[in-house]
């Protein structure tokens, strides 16, 4: 009999019953739809997620897709959770190639989401794209980052932000975004297919984990050399070539130039190297906003509690998470939390000399005792201290420096807790039970002579809003560690409506580092969306260029 498939929305299972007294799956589809059991059939979820507002009775939420005797459709359609399930889409189906001739075949300089997924859609059209990344190979780069974190010994192409993978590699890894695009589920399940867990194709919240990470970067740097892509590491682009506002050649290391036509400018948030390169050269650049703060650290099952209340630790539940947002009228300012973390860790982040920067770690499990998150307050171009493009990167210097110092000048992030932080109280010691997780460890400080005023105001109300909101957030022995100051890139590398820089011919900004992503999702799916507009403009390259150095 012929079937038809259709996605049934918002089906709420209660923690209270799961795994008891709760009936089979198809058994509950069928009595949302109200048909028989036995007429559903190959049940597939498509999304699952909690509904914790309610802590006496917490709902599972799933949405499936289902197949049902095309005869039943008249039934069920019109109820208002009930569509047709989209038709499996061709997620890697070749694009046309354009017309414009390509003398070489593309470049994509840095291998963070957007590099990696701009190359990789380019290889799988035929383009054999080259891809230069200043760091190192994701196996030795753990190994410079161990290295930092334990000894204070920095290596400023080899870090938290730079190397392979970029500086979501060594984070939570969520795949969270509030984009709404086709190229996301193009983007999950080429993750899947480098190694990453099935269940982020229906998870509401999907993460990878730096663990993961390590291994998935890498099967996609494999990926793209099988199509015919090259990928060099210690590589970086140290300078640009342009004629008659064409880009026609790289530097790479400053000694080895490279002949280019079109170029993926995938350089992430802390290029500040590259950037003033591109200022040089008269690439159009802006300011953009972004936010500044620190990470703020609980007890994971202080959050599992205020979240899930006696359901915390039901072997349903993952490590609670949370967002907060709070708008001062006093400062003008918006506080919020950022990159929520739940068992992980706050990490040493630095990439220059001199400067402390701290950022949030978790494994797929996330399994450590600790829930950390930035506590960021937004800064606008009104607060920079110069007009230049570059005056975000400014005031990101002007905190890290200044934490560097506060530390100790040896890596160590300044910290205070919470209690002494709200009484704007200097303390020899962190007087709390919560041990920091920072490495290479903490110096306590009052936070309030390190933060501007504006900045301590909005964080302070912004804690007491919060404590209200999520029980204990507020608690005196939170554990607050500086300075959190690479939430987003301070810079625009302005592009147009193609993707293409609005005064460069063949230059493409993509992802976080210029100004038109957000996290891992969004950069990867720019990155797609970037090399799509070169395939769809450019022909297959005529020729190879080989690079020996």
């Amino acid at each position: 009999m012929d079937a038809v498939r259709i996605r049934v929305k918002d089906i709420k299972i209660s923690l209270l019953h799961w795994d008891k007294t709760s009936p089979p799956l198809s058994v509950i589809v069928a009595k949302k739809l109200g048909i028989p059991t036995n007429k559903i059939r190959d049940l597939k979820t498509v999304k699952r997620g909690v509904d914790a507002r309610n802590k006496n009775e917490i709902l599972l939420v799933f949405t499936f897709d289902v197949s049902i005797d095309k005869k039943l459709l008249g039934r069920v359609i019109n109820k208002p959770y009930v569509t047709l399930a989209k038709d499996a889409e061709e997620l890697n189906e070749p694009l046309l190639a354009g017309s414009e001739s390509l003398s070489y075949q593309p470049i994509v300089i840095g291998t963070g989401p957007a590099g990696l997924f701009a190359a990789l859609t380019l290889a799988r059209s035929g383009y054999k794209p080259l891809v230069f990344e200043r760091g190192a190979k994701v196996g030795e780069r753990t190994q410079d980052i161990m290295q930092f974190w334990h000894t204070g010994a920095l290596k400023t192409d080899s870090n938290v932000q730079f190397g392979e993978g970029g500086a979501g590699t060594f984070s939570d890894g969520k795949l969270t975004t509030r984009i709404k695009d086709r190229r996301t589920r193009m983007v999950l399940t080429e993750l899947v297919g480098a190694g990453a867990p099935a269940e982020i194709l229906f998870q509401q919240k999907p993460h990878l984990g730096t663990d993961n990470l390590a291994t998935i970067v890498q099967r996609l740097r494999e990926k793209i050399i099988s199509l015919g892509g090259q990928v060099f590491f210690h590589s970086k682009v140290t300078d640009i070539t342009l004629e008659h506002n064409q880009i026609t050649g790289i530097e790479i290391n400053h000694q080895y130039y490279l002949p280019v036509q079109v170029v993926v400018l995938a350089i992430g948030h802390s290029a500040r190297d590259t950037f003033e390169v591109l200022i040089k050269r008269g690439i159009e650049l802006q300011q953009k906003p972004f936010a500044m703060g620190v990470r703020i650290e609980h007890p994971q099952q202080l959050i599992d509690v205020a979240q899930y209340g006696s359901f915390a630790q039901h072997q349903e539940l993952a490590a609670a998470d949370y967002l907060l947002v709070h708008k001062s009228e006093n400062t003008d300012k918006t506080a919020y939390t950022f990159c929520m973390c739940p068992g992980g860790q706050v990490v040493a982040a630095a990439s220059e000399p001199g400067g402390v920067v701290t950022n949030g770690m978790s494994n797929y499990a996330r399994d450590t005792e600790l829930a950390n998150s930035g506590l960021v307050v937004s800064v606008g171009t009104e607060d920079f201290p110069a007009n230049g493009p570059l005056a975000g990167v400014e005031l990101q210097r002007q905190w890290e420096q200044s934490a560097f110092v506060m530390g100790g000048k040896n890596y160590r992030a300044p910290a205070q807790t919470v209690g002494d932080f709200l009484a704007d109280r200097d303390n020899s010691q962190l007087d709390t039970s919560t041990v920091p997780s920072y490495l290479p460890g903490v110096t306590p400080v009052n936070l309030n002579e390190l933060l501007p005023k504006w900045a301590c105001e909005t964080m302070g109300e912004a804690l007491r809003v919060f404590g209200k909101k999520l029980v204990g957030f507020d608690s005196a022995g939170a554990v607050l560690t500086g300075v959190e100051t690479r939430t987003s890139s301070p810079v625009r590398i302005v592009r147009d409506d193609h993707c293409q820089a609005v005064n460069v011919i063949g230059l493409y900004p993509a992802g976080e580092g210029a100004g038109y992503a957000g996290g891992i999702m969004s950069a990867a799916v720019d990155g797609v969306k970037v090399a799509q507009a070169i395939i769809t403009r450019y022909s297959l390259p005529q020729s190879l260029v080989e690079v020996n150095y």
